[in-house]
């Protein structure tokens, strides 16, 4: 079937995640026109509609620090005109949309990115769906932030799927929060590695005796509201996060899952006697899919070593090896989340955004070219947001200078992020 619609514009950006806004906003407010694709009815991806409690890991990116000041204007109550890494789901995803009509930016909610337009290895923007029809959406540089990397992958860039030895990936969860609980006695246990003794025994060895598997950890989180607090605790293990089949599948086992992470918590823990559900995700958490091959691939090395490429356009990034058991609940065997002993920022290169040998396309967020363990780090919101500010930057460099994207220096990119 032939696409009912035609549009043109100069950068087109597929998803709008951290990674997909930040890229869409920074291409916007320096001077490119652009269009931002998304396929739920809210900017912001896991941020947002996945329920995310709070930006983990940390970023050098003017971007991400303006956003968290804007973030604490519109919180209330004691949270109010105060920093913080707390993510209020609803104001956020206001403010993306304000933050986006500021810079002119044109925003297609409810629409799918279908198949990607090419010329051979140009990649000339990509196929969209919408209650309207098809739409073809020509570009002179065509941004995937999809997290899955879906247009990538259907323009033919090549990528690894999942772990590089067997390709599995992390498992899957779908966020939600409870209200109900005494924030004076709470107990809030932000890592996998984070235990908390009671006359019970040991919370997360009660969560996994008493969590039907594979689900059996306990990790809690403040929000900015009384009473209400967010849980990572939902697990669903050998999902394909690329399969329409597997994320259903996925939505349904974690679904299945909360009210028996509720009947642990009340039992159990200290704070949550009378909690009860008050919202989850619309959105599933995918962790891991596509990894790409671009003209360069960070590794696990390049992380433990701080490495600072001269081509850098990502400083600063700080995570862990943020690695879920593929098998089960908890930490996988080779992950490390408050244990991680490197404690300096890394860098992030230009080259991994770059598939090695598609032109005008670039990656975007968690689908840049990295290893599973690098993946496992650059993964955090804030670090795919520092990715997202430099794509769109690239972007729009390449739209003013008319040249290839390929040819652009990452001290331009620099310039324009401040970084």
């Amino acid at each position: 079937m032939t696409a009912k619609f035609e549009l043109h514009t100069d950068v087109l950006v597929l998803g709008s995640g951290p990674s997909g806004f930040a890229a869409a906003y920074t291409a916007a407010k320096n001077g490119a026109e652009v269009i931002l694709v998304e396929q739920s009815g809210d900017v912001g991806g896991i941020s947002t509609s996945g329920l995310m409690s709070h930006w983990t890991g940390s970023c050098g990116s003017p971007l991400f620090n303006e956003l968290l000041k804007r973030s604490a204007e519109k919180n209330e109550g004691e949270f109010k005109n105060k920093i913080t890494n707390i993510i209020d789901p609803e104001k956020l995803k206001t403010l993306y949309l304000e933050m986006l009509v500021e810079v002119g930016c044109r925003v297609m909610l409810y629409t799918f990115a279908e198949d990607a337009i090419c010329d051979g290895d140009k990649v000339l923007g990509a196929t969209v769906i919408n209650k309207s029809g098809k739409t073809d959406i020509y570009a002179k540089v065509t941004i995937d932030a999809t997290g899955d990397g879906d247009i990538a992958a259907r323009a033919g860039a090549e990528f690894v799927l999942g772990r590089e030895n067997d390709n599995k990936m992390q498992p899957a969860t779908l966020m939600f929060k409870v209200g109900g609980v005494d924030y004076d006695r709470a107990v809030f246990l932000g890592s996998f590695e984070s235990t908390y003794e009671t006359s019970n025994g040991e919370l997360q060895a009660l969560a996994k005796q008493h969590i039907p598997y594979p689900a059996g950890h306990i990790l809690t989180y403040k929000t900015t509201l009384p009473g209400i607090v967010t849980c990572n605790m939902t697990n669903a293990i050998e999902i394909d996060g690329t399969s329409a089949q597997d994320l259903t599948k996925a939505t349904l086992t974690c679904r299945r899952q909360m009210d028996d992470i509720v009947k642990y918590l009340r039992e159990f823990v200290p704070g949550y006697e009378n909690c009860f559900i008050v919202s989850s995700a619309s959105l599933i958490g995918i962790r891991e899919t596509r990894h790409f091959k671009g003209k360069y691939t960070l590794t696990e090395k390049d992380i433990l070593e701080a490495k600072v490429f001269d081509d850098y356009v990502v400083k600063d990034a700080y995570f862990n090896f943020d690695v879920h058991n593929i098998a089960g609940s908890g930490l996988d065997k080779t992950g490390v989340q408050k244990h991680f002993s490197q404690e300096k920022g890394y860098t992030i290169p230009y080259h991994c955004l770059l598939p090695e040998i598609k032109e005008n396309l670039m990656l975007c967020g968690r689908n840049i070219s990295g290893t599973h363990m690098a993946h496992s780090n650059f993964r955090a919101m804030p670090i795919c947001l520092g990715i997202g500010e430099a794509a769109g930057a690239a972007a729009a460099i390449a739209i003013m200078q008319k040249c290839s994207l390929n040819d652009i220096a990452a001290e331009q990119i620099r310039e324009i992020t401040g970084i």
